[in-house]
């Protein structure tokens, strides 16, 4: 097979910057077939897999790649669904800098394959072109009961349906997804590809009960009383910390993550005036780029990090720029002032690099 040797990542089709910070459809629109053959075959083919070791769920990536740079894309799905339960979803918003692609050989010297934008590429063909139902196995009569839809419950519910068991997931808002649904906005991941992805779940026979809180509405013992032998709880790790300075209970402030669930349940809402956002990762540049969405008419981030070492995702950041989002580097926040009324009304910083 020849190898394509180009230092650089495939670019991947986006938005026009002026477009996209309008709407809340996705900004990256996928590879093409040929687009996805051609970064496939910038992949060596280490031995040792260093990319495997730094993906969570192990996914054999030398092989899926193999099969997508020879052009046979169902089998490179297979390959990933073997150890992935969610592909679509993972090749959108894993931190593939800081796992796979991380390790990559390529990424010593120049850029490193494209892993994510490839299984994106290969969830998405397989979406749209197999319509098969998945194969449900007989059923061996067990109940288990997973607490909370999220990533982690949908995970689990998948592998045990496909061993036979019977998996009912109790998820107390009104829709499945976690913070896939509730904290990330819909220009990172569209809610029709965790719809479709949860879909597949309810083919393998796996059932939901959204608006039902266990421990409120129902409790274990009276799921015991069901037939339920055992119990996954995967609530998550929804809330969110404030900056610990003076003035942080100001009106007119709010925890990112609570601002995301709020503004995600409708993306219609509008923003005036200048909106400040402090932190440097991925939840951050997600409010900033909402804000601007919202038709703030100034968005700014600042954070301690340096630019250069800014924990978000290095392609949202420079998408944030794009979007005319300031960012203020090695900055952290000193102190709110507040009016009479108690409305925030400044952010005093201090200089936290030089």
């Amino acid at each position: 097979m020849a190898f394509n040797m180009d230092p650089k990542k495939c670019p991947m089709p986006t938005q026009d910057p002026n477009v996209r910070n309008k709407n809340f459809e996705e900004v990256a629109l996928g590879y093409t077939a040929e687009m996805a053959v051609n970064e496939a075959k910038r992949c060596v083919h280490c031995k040792n897999k260093p990319c495997q070791t730094g993906c969570p769920v192990g996914i054999d990536i030398p092989e899926f790649i193999g099969h997508v740079a020879e052009g046979d894309f169902e089998a490179a799905y297979q390959v990933i669904n073997r150890s992935s339960s969610l592909p679509a979803v993972c090749g959108r918003v894993c931190p593939q800098e800081s796992q796979c692609e991380g390790k990559c050989t390529r990424g010593i010297k120049n850029e490193p394959v494209g892993i994510g934008r490839l299984e994106r590429f290969v969830a998405d063909w397989h979406r749209e072109n197999v319509h098969t139902a998945p194969v449900v196995p007989e059923s061996n009569g067990h109940k288990v009961a997973i607490i909370g839809a999220g990533p982690a419950g949908l995970s689990a519910a998948y592998y045990l349906a496909t061993r036979g068991y019977k998996p009912t997931v109790f998820e107390k808002s009104a829709r499945p997804g976690g913070m896939m649904t509730y904290g990330i906005p819909s220009f990172k991941l569209e809610k029709d590809i965790i719809d479709a992805e949860i879909q597949v779940l309810r083919e393998l026979g796996v059932e939901f009960r959204c608006g039902v809180e266990v421990g409120r509405d129902v409790t274990i013992p009276q799921l015991r009383e069901q037939g339920y032998l055992a119990f996954y709880v995967a609530i998550g790790c929804q809330g969110g910390r404030l900056p610990g300075v003076p003035g942080e209970d100001a009106e007119g402030t709010d925890i990112a993550v609570h601002f995301l669930h709020e503004a995600l349940a409708d993306e219609t809402q509008r923003m005036e005036g200048s909106v400040v956002v402090v932190g440097g990762g991925n939840v951050a540049v997600d409010c900033a780029r909402t804000a601007v969405r919202f038709g703030a008419s100034k968005v700014s981030m600042v954070c301690l990090e340096s630019r250069e070492t800014m924990p978000a995702a290095a392609d949202e950041i420079a998408e944030a720029e794009e979007e005319r989002i300031e960012i203020c580097a090695g900055w952290g926040p000193k102190e709110l002032l507040k009016n009479e009324t108690g409305h925030v009304t400044a952010v005093v910083f201090k200089k936290c690099l030089r």
